[in-house]
């Protein structure tokens, strides 16, 4: 059983949103159309309360330093997919009615999550692992954004989980922020995530 997991094609993420991804809003035209072609469709939503400690306005930082917090270092990033905002959610374009579930990460305050199945720390689950095993899910195939950040640490967690996992990389676009989007793609493929081109 395959199931599509798309992350994060929200407005925020997209061109004139306030973290955009060059091309995010190209991603809905070439998604909705294979949508049909899987068992199962599931979302991520980026989901941040405003006292977020991924904010660099709440750190009193520049946007795209780094610091170190409990659970490791931390990207500061510009004020972006706060709950209930108009950048928090997905981009119009995106066929939502597709969706079997939607899992929306980075809520808890003092803790960033890009993955899909854990929060940053690497332990905290976000309930996805169960929700697809219960389900007889055996393969993942992840589009969305951005490549480097949220659908890498989704897919290669996926991955990790047991999953036959693989990142269709024309349906994904990058940040690409100091070569982050090679890195991304060799500690995918070093995980055992096929990356279709």
């Amino acid at each position: 059983m395959r199931v599509l997991v798309v992350v994060d094609v929200q407005n925020d993420f997209c061109p004139g949103g306030a973290l955009a991804v060059a091309g995010g809003d190209e991603l809905p035209a070439l998604i909705n159309p294979i949508m049909g072609d899987y068992d199962g469709v599931i979302f991520t939503q980026d989901w941040h309360p405003p006292e977020h400690i991924s904010f660099a306005d709440n750190q009193n930082a520049a946007p795209f330093s780094v610091i170190e917090v409990a659970y490791g270092s931390q990207v500061l990033w510009p004020r972006h997919c706060v709950i209930g905002s108009s950048g928090a959610a997905f981009h119009p374009a995106l066929d939502q009615s597709r969706a079997d579930l939607i899992i929306r990460k980075g809520f808890r305050a003092d803790i960033d999550s890009y993955s899909a199945f854990f929060e940053n720390d690497k332990t905290t689950p976000t309930g996805l692992d169960g929700y697809l095993r219960d389900r007889g899910v055996t393969s993942l195939d992840f589009v969305g954004l951005a490549t480097d950040f949220c659908v890498a640490w989704s897919a290669i967690d996926g991955a990790k989980c047991g999953f036959e996992v693989r990142l269709l990389l024309p349906l994904t676009r990058a940040i690409n922020l100091d070569g982050s989007l090679d890195a991304a793609l060799s500690e995918m493929r070093k995980h055992g995530v096929e990356v279709v081109a």
